[in-house]
């Protein structure tokens, strides 16, 4: 197989791995607490096998990027639907472990449990569940995560920071290779979602870019199938 069929299949097999992450941005579009991703493609280089100083230029994937930006406000009125203003995540205690997501819709368990939509403990900022007494009336949450009901303090909802990289486990979750802290930089808005910050416009058109780059790939990649059956058919004949 020539150098021309590796590199191009390579470079397909990126352009497959652009458009899921695409087609994921697309249908998250409107996700509570969901954050854009971007494919990031590394290079290295193959020995070709003809000699110390030939080699070819091959990509693959390398990793995503995640847009952090802050997303709309979706005001809904709903007493425990929370929207982080700033940098922070809550922390949720999922079967998998602890999870950071910024998809605030939260609820409250026939326990009393400040639970997520998935029905996963609500964590405050020190990793301990959330409960909420059943005869607790005006439950408001501050601007710092304090949690008030009855004129009393109830708990407190964490707005946590991570210092490592971010990977994601699913839509709204992500887990962390280093460490979570607390933080009081960012505040808490009662009764708001954060939406999602993509962009759709823009995914549209990184998909019929993608799109195009992958056609012309394959147009490539048939007319290098033709010259090497050209090439094949002429040593035959001679």
């Amino acid at each position: 197989m020539s150098s021309a069929v590796y590199s191009t299949l390579a470079r397909q097999q990126g352009l497959m791995h652009e458009m899921q992450v695409v087609a994921n941005n697309l249908a998250n579009s409107s996700t509570t607490g969901y954050k854009s991703d971007r494919a990031i493609f590394t290079e290295f280089l193959v020995s070709t096998g003809n000699g110390a100083d030939q080699s070819l230029s091959m990509g693959a994937l390398g990793g995503h990027a995640f847009q952090m930006e802050q997303g709309g406000l979706n005001f809904t009125g709903g007493r425990f639907d929370l929207a982080i203003q700033g940098e922070g995540f809550f922390m949720v205690d999922t079967p998998q472990g602890e999870r950071l997501t910024r998809a605030g819709h939260f609820q409250l368990s026939a326990e009393g449990q400040l639970v997520d939509m998935q029905g996963n403990p609500v964590l405050n900022a020190g990793g301990n569940p959330i409960n909420i007494p059943q005869d607790a009336l005006d439950v408001t949450i501050g601007a710092d995560g304090t949690i008030s009901g009855n004129g009393q303090i109830i708990d407190q909802v964490g707005i946590m920071v991570a210092d490592g990289e971010l990977q994601r486990d699913s839509n709204t979750y992500f887990s962390t290779d280093g460490e979570v802290a607390p933080t009081q930089d960012a505040k808490l808005l009662q009764g708001a979602l954060e939406q999602s910050n993509v962009s759709t416009v823009l995914e549209v058109s990184r998909m019929i870019e993608v799109h195009r780059a992958y056609e012309a790939g394959q147009a490539l990649l048939e007319k290098e199938d033709q010259r090497i059956s050209q090439l094949i058919t002429a040593v035959r004949e001679r």
